[in-house]
């Protein structure tokens, strides 16, 4: 890859792990934040080396504490535009509020518009996320957005496996992702839907299942994992219908209380997250399992430096080749 004097790789505190891969991947040094932090809890964020005319890469994610890496986010960039970078390209591995991206009733917030705004107004040039809640969020955007799929860093990790899966969206508006993620594994078997209305944020009912899974392995396919409930819900739906092994898998693993009703519950034999975000803290859950998505992210931005196309990544990708 060329060796460009002109880019910068930064990490936000919550990304070092995953940052630090990337580094390593790219062969290129992955640099710290200066932060301080006052009294009175503001904060201050800039680099403390020159970034004038370079291209700056961030690597990032808001997830919890939502409003203090956002907050983080924004001061930093504002901090680069200031100090003149030519170009501030956020990786922002799991996006936060994008499950507020319309209004469901009357006199609610499009937060995720709001985001999009934030980070526009203090100075990013591009966005570069996986798996957004919701694909149209990209249309918030008057920058340049790469909405990444996790269905390929996934296809991945299940060609490796000698086990024939259905792959199950948990509710109608995963259908695509599943039926991609199916497509890249070739399945024969048709995917299979969770009939689920959402009653309450993270409440949910289920209606029943629309598809077969008796007597076969599944794959209940998400974008995120919350509060596990509804997903745990569905797992128990799924082996009453006669479903064998049950693998649960998201890109975005929350898991906002805790992994125990995982780890403990007899129906599930799997979860499989990336590390979109950190999740050192889970590392001693036998059922837990993180796939990297350090090589993927690292292509992508080596893509973006050398003026390429990602769509060669993905190719890749799909024919097993990466």
């Amino acid at each position: 890859m060329q060796k460009d004097d002109n880019i910068a790789i930064f990490t936000m505190e919550n990304s070092q792990k995953l940052a630090d891969e990337i580094g390593k991947y790219l062969k290129r040094e992955v640099k710290k934040v200066n932060k301080i932090v006052f009294a009175d809890g503001e904060r201050m964020l800039y680099p403390n080396e020159t970034v004038r005319n370079k291209t700056v890469f961030i690597i990032n994610n808001t997830s919890k504490p939502v409003n203090d890496n956002l907050m983080d986010l924004l001061i930093f960039i504002d901090s680069l535009k200031r100090a003149s970078a030519k170009r501030i390209i956020c990786v922002t591995t799991y996006y936060g509020y994008a499950r507020q991206d319309r209004m469901a009733s009357g006199r609610q917030p499009i937060t995720a518009k709001l985001v999009a705004d934030l980070l526009e107004k203090a100075g990013a040039s591009k966005i570069i996320t996986l798996d957004l809640h919701n694909a149209s969020i990209q249309g918030f955007f008057n920058i340049p957005v790469d909405d990444l799929r996790g269905q390929f860093i996934f296809s991945n990790e299940f060609r490796l496996r000698s086990d024939k899966y259905v792959i199950v969206s948990p509710d109608h508006g995963g259908a695509v992702r599943a039926r991609q993620l199916s497509e890249l594994l070739k399945n024969e078997e048709p995917i299979a839907i969770i009939d689920k209305r959402r009653t309450a944020p993270n409440v949910s009912e289920i209606m029943g299942v629309l598809g077969d899974v008796k007597d076969k392995n599944v794959i209940v396919y998400d974008d995120i994992i919350d509060t596990g409930g509804t997903i745990i819900h569905a797992a128990e739906v799924l082996k009453k219908q006669g479903a064998k092994k049950i693998i649960i898998a998201a890109t975005h693993g929350l898991f906002s209380k805790g992994f125990d009703m995982f780890e403990n519950n007899p129906i599930i034999d799997e979860v499989i997250i990336t590390n979109s975000i950190d999740h050192s803290d889970l590392s001693h859950f036998k059922k837990l399992r993180e796939l990297s998505m350090a090589e993927f992210l690292g292509l992508v931005i080596e893509a973006n430096i050398n003026n390429s196309s990602i769509g060669k990544i993905y190719e890749d990708y799909s024919k097993g080749r990466v």
